[in-house]
């Protein structure tokens, strides 16, 4: 009995330490699993720890520390990738230490640098460039995991930014369509500010109270969530032009995309409303809808300059 235990442990220590084909194949069979497993558990906890942050983030009622938790979001979900082309580099370097174990390391390096540059060229050249570009976003910040963006030169293509690599970004647009895009193809992006965009309506009535009154009675009909009206609309002002006109601005958000609910239903309900009353018609024009972003405004103060001596 001892000497078969013996020989078994002898083969078995003979198999392990002399290279042969079914010991490589062995070897190469247990590192891929090793390297899926480990990057497999090792990702699910970053992501389990991004998805912390995001509820935080979208608790916070601070805008600043809302970036802040995005921006530390989006650096966990690049670090999956890093995380896993580490993992895979650590688990080939060691099986080809036990592949190989006569092999100088300088000489493998040799050959491994000799191996890149041929193939560089034609196959990682693209995966670089891909790189490159995540890169240099990530570093100028050009949005965050969170952000609603649309892409250059891609007019139909946007969407929340669900995850970003250094190679890839994935977007979710607004009809619940996944987009992957390679980020060599992003040439430019227009970032929509917390994901909302203001619009405001200019009303004109010749009766404050009436006006005021119809309003309200639209507003109670619009629709809000999270991707229609964002918040109930307020009017937040209402000021008197002259003795038969008033002049109120109600202001709405609403998600990119949405605007029309605003521009479009809004105004044909005031117009409805006001022709289905008993009496004279309240609103002497059409109202008018318009951007309303105040980051713009202090911008455009600066860039705008009226020349009041000018003659047109």
């Amino acid at each position: 009995m001892n000497e078969t235990y013996t020989i078994i442990t002898t083969e078995i220590q003979q198999f392990i330490a002399t290279p042969n084909s079914m010991r490589s194949l062995l070897i190469l069979i247990i590192s891929i699993v090793v390297a899926y497993w480990l990057s497999y558990y090792i990702t699910r906890i970053i992501i389990k720890i991004a998805q912390l942050i995001a509820i935080r983030s979208d608790n916070t009622t601070s805008y600043e520390k809302r970036i802040k938790l995005r921006r530390i979001e989006t650096y966990f979900s690049v670090s999956i990738a890093i995380v896993r082309a580490l993992i895979v580099g650590i688990v080939a370097f060691y099986t080809w230490q036990l592949l190989s174990p006569g092999v100088n390391l300088s000489t493998a390096t040799i050959g491994a640098s000799a191996f890149f540059i041929v193939i560089a060229g034609a196959t990682i050249g693209m995966i670089l460039r891909d790189l490159t570009a995540g890169s240099t976003m990530i570093a100028e910040s050009w949005f965050d995991v969170g952000d609603f963006i649309r892409v250059e030169p891609f007019l139909e293509v946007g969407g929340v930014v669900e995850r970003m690599t250094l190679r890839s970004t994935k977007l979710r647009s607004l009809n619940g369509e996944v987009v992957w895009l390679h980020n060599q193809h992003i040439h430019g992006v227009k970032v929509t500010p917390g994901g909302l965009r203001r619009i405001a309506v200019d009303v004109f009535a010749n009766n404050e109270n009436v006006g005021r009154n119809l309003i309200e009675k639209v507003i109670a009909t619009m629709p809000v969530g999270t991707l229609k009206v964002a918040a109930v609309p307020k009017i937040v002002e209402s000021e008197k032009w002259s003795e038969k006109l008033w002049h109120f601005v109600i202001v709405a958000q609403t998600t990119p995309g949405r605007e029309w609910l605003m521009d479009n239903y809004f105004i044909e309900a005031l117009t409805d409303v006001d022709e289905r009353r008993r009496g004279p018609q309240t609103f002497v024009r059409k109202p008018i809808a318009r951007y309303s972003d105040e980051r713009a405004e202090q911008s455009f103060k600066r860039a705008v300059r009226i020349n009041k001596q000018s003659k047109y």
